[in-house]
């Protein structure tokens, strides 16, 4: 005898349970937020900004890649995007300021995507003021990659700050829009990562890309405003790698390192 479908009445009955769980394990995790404040004032680590980018990387794509039956890869990151960035904004709170020369909805748009709806956010009319917030401390700039302006070249003489992420993260989203600036120390994810690095040489890009290939590093060209180029390497490189000795251009080094984007596929 064949067993008879489950009513509607009845999987809504399933769902609203699993609901109840959900809510049960993530008000659970929120509540390790305070644990990791405790512990981090035990190490004397208390009231630094808890940003990781490198740590989020492994723990999404460690999720991502989890098998699963149903659920995307696109909707475990979005969740878990959420939820990290709740727990960032716990330990230690921060906002988020954004600045776009002609796209100001979609940079916003970004950037809720990455750090979730905890924080406060605001936009700014000038990249340097995105910048100055950052510099102050309390705030992440999520800013545009336009061909009007190199503010990610400022990353050369502000030593205390990087670029630690490109948005979308998703290949599937579509291209680099807009780079993420923090107070925060690069550091490599070993989960697959890209170094950021800046020239003034008038080579062509692809030119570029070549020379650095001699030297066994794999460069694109992501941006190019006001006389300097922006490109990405593959891999964690280190400011001070022998293989940039003899990188084209007379004005170069590295402003930041990202994770890969994911793959959803």
């Amino acid at each position: 005898m064949t067993k008879a479908a489950p009513t509607l009445a009845q999987v809504r009955e399933k769902i609203d349970a699993i609901d109840t769980d959900l809510l049960r394990l993530i008000d659970k995790r929120a509540s390790l937020t305070r644990e990791v404040a405790n512990a981090k004032a035990a190490a004397g680590d208390l009231g630094t900004f808890a940003l990781r980018p490198a740590r989020e990387t492994q723990i999404l794509r460690r999720l991502a890649h989890t098998e699963k039956d149903a659920a995307s890869r696109a909707l475990v990151v979005r969740i878990w995007r959420e939820l990290i960035g709740d727990s960032l904004h716990g330990q230690t709170p921060f906002s988020v300021v954004t600045w776009s020369h002609r796209t100001p909805g979609r940079i916003a748009e970004l950037a809720r995507a990455r750090f979730g709806g905890a924080p406060t956010m605001y936009e700014v009319d000038q990249p340097e003021a995105a910048l100055a917030q950052v510099r102050g401390g309390g705030a992440v700039a999520v800013m545009a990659i336009t061909r009007e302006h190199a503010w990610w070249a400022r990353m050369l003489v502000e030593p205390t700050l990087s670029i630690v992420g490109a948005l979308p993260e998703v290949n599937q989203w579509g291209s680099p829009q807009a780079l993420v600036v923090a107070q925060v120390k690069s550091e490599p994810s070993n989960a697959g990562d890209e170094t950021l690095w800046v020239t003034d040489s008038t080579m062509q890009g692809y030119e570029i890309e070549t020379a650095l290939s001699i030297d066994n590093l794999s460069a694109k060209m992501i941006a190019e405003a006001s006389g300097l180029k922006l490109f990405s390497i593959s891999g964690f490189v280190e400011t001070d790698d022998g293989r940039l000795a003899n990188a084209p251009g007379d004005l170069t080094g590295i402003v930041g390192v990202v994770p890969t984007a994911f793959d959803l596929t």
